[in-house]
């Protein structure tokens, strides 16, 4: 169990939403996640973490492969509906899933599509590591501010800029690092 001063400091971290969907055997499941994350920058590769007991995995496990939908700041709707398991909402929007033109299930509308191939799993803890690589992309609205989500703080929307425009705090660094005297051998 997490303590209370350790699950606090965890909810600060804020991240971008998904939809990671996967369909097996004429079944189609989803779920919001801000748990998917790129771990290369050689190749396409994401990382999803998901617990074994989402209806999801084993239609991800099944087939080998699921989609993610990266969700706009407007699309509130969409990522609290696949937020909770499908069986509470009655599978009531399905307006919400659509297939691709692979008949992948994607979300419509959203910033960007991932298809993505299984190539590891790693059992730990209450959530499994499921590493992928990227096969498939499309671009949505890509110029769309992303949604973001918080524990602690909950949903947000993507806010202004964190630095002021044609201001680069890299040239600043490299600028001072430049009047610093040569290093020694």
């Amino acid at each position: 169990m997490i303590d209370s001063t350790t699950k606090r400091s965890l909810g600060q971290m804020i991240k971008g939403v998904q939809v990671v969907a996967a369909s097996h055997e004429g079944i189609t499941r989803a779920y919001t996640s801000h748990w998917v994350t790129q771990v290369s920058f050689e190749e396409p590769v994401v990382m999803a973490s998901v617990s074994p007991k989402h209806d999801t995995y084993p239609l991800m496990v099944g087939s080998g492969r699921f989609t993610v939908s990266l969700l706009a700041a407007d699309q509130i709707m969409e990522g609290q509906y696949f937020s909770y398991p499908g069986r509470k909402f009655r599978y009531v929007a399905p307006e919400f899933l659509a297939d691709d033109e692979h008949g992948d299930p994607i979300v419509p509308r959203s910033i960007a599509w991932l298809t993505c191939e299984i190539f590891d799993r790693i059992e730990r803890f209450d959530h499994d590591l499921i590493l992928a690589n990227v096969v498939g992309t499309a671009e949505g609205r890509l110029g769309e501010p992303p949604l973001l989500y918080s524990a602690r703080h909950g949903w947000r929307l993507t806010g202004d800029n964190a630095r002021e425009k044609g201001v680069s705090i890299r040239d600043q660094l490299l600028e001072r690092v430049s009047e610093l005297p040569a290093p020694q051998p």
